[in-house]
């Protein structure tokens, strides 16, 4: 299984498929191969869109984004 979570609180915010962690990491640019948190906005899960990410995933990174500017989130497989 593959939690995302906000990094700064560890609350989860879902568990991905192989396809959302795909999206995401093929989108997303990571600092080292080991990079698994990423700094997402508005802007980030509408370029995720853009690039073919599926609803699930775009759908739950807005939600957890609502009522923020901006978040760090981490992914793990646990």
């Amino acid at each position: 299984m593959i939690t995302l979570r906000d990094k700064s609180s560890g609350a989860q915010l879902g568990t991905l498929t192989e396809e959302e962690l795909a999206a995401l990491v093929a989108s997303l640019e990571e600092e080292s191969i080991r990079d698994q948190d990423y700094f997402i906005t508005l802007a980030t899960i509408d370029l995720l869109e853009a690039d073919g990410a599926p609803a699930s995933l775009t759908d739950m990174l807005r939600k957890a984004m609502t009522g923020r500017d901006g978040m760090d989130i981490i992914w793990s497989r646990d």
